[in-house]
């Protein structure tokens, strides 16, 4: 029994033998690598097929990309730096100016504006005289792409209803959507159009009323982005005075 056992490990061991040895001969591929055949050949076809990285841009495109987004900002900065600058040395040149402008904790893409002067024989002009109220706050918000995108402008105070300003403070003018801009436009006709629609569309300053909710940015910006995709599905139709 232990003969026949014998037997088979020597005949195993000659096997075995046999089929290193045919491994080493001329023809035998560079070892350099380390693992079996079948682990190198797996990783040979990984280098040949793998898809490239497309987490990584191209250099090119990368700084193509990187430069263009530069320059929009530049092209933002200076607008609203000129545009501000032309704006304060009116205001102070004045001693009653239709309104003024300040930056919202020196941010230049944010602006705080005072429209100080309303149509003084509109109802809105007779609320604000009767109620106290001076001047109407509004929130401007640049985009990097400006100036070849509008401004987001909401009313901050006072509570203002009718005359085309809606829920939050958004401010329902063609002028402010993407479809009705031109970046022709300044801050400056933006705010004037603002006083003339507010009282085209009769608006009055509301009334105090208990539970009353103030402005808030959120809700203009979710009302004002309602107010645009209707206008792209529908068009855009003024609506009747009534309605403002």
């Amino acid at each position: 029994m232990s003969r026949s056992k014998e037997k088979v490990t020597n005949m195993f061991r000659k096997i075995f033998k046999s089929s290193s040895k045919d491994g080493e001969g001329p023809s035998k591929p560079s070892t350099s690598g380390t693992g079996s055949p079948a682990r190198r050949l797996l990783r040979g076809c990984r280098d040949t097929v793998a898809p490239a990285n497309t987490s990584q841009a191209s250099p090119a495109f990368s700084t193509k990309s990187k430069k263009d987004e530069t320059h929009a900002k530049s092209v933002r900065a200076r607008r609203l730096m000129k545009e501000l600058r032309d704006l304060q040395r009116f205001q102070n040149s004045k001693t009653d100016p239709v309104f003024t402008v300040e930056l919202v904790e020196d941010n230049l893409f944010e602006w705080h504006v005072k429209l100080y002067k309303i149509d003084s024989d509109s109802e809105l002009g007779n609320d604000m005289r009767e109620l106290g109220v001076t001047s109407i706050l509004l929130h401007l918000v640049f985009p990097e792409n400006f100036p070849f995108a509008p401004p987001f402008m909401r009313v901050i105070s006072p509570r203002i209803e009718k005359g085309f300003v809606m829920e939050g403070g958004a401010i329902c003018m063609e002028l402010l959507t993407p479809r009705g801009w031109a970046s022709a436009y300044t801050v400056e006709a933006v705010i004037m159009q603002f006083a003339a629609s507010v009282v085209k569309g009769q608006g009055r300053i509301q009334r105090k009323n208990k539970g009353q909710k103030v402005f808030s940015r959120r809700t203009a910006e979710e009302s004002f982005r309602s107010l645009v995709k209707t206008h792209d599905k529908y068009g855009w139709v003024t609506p009747s005075l009534s309605d403002g």
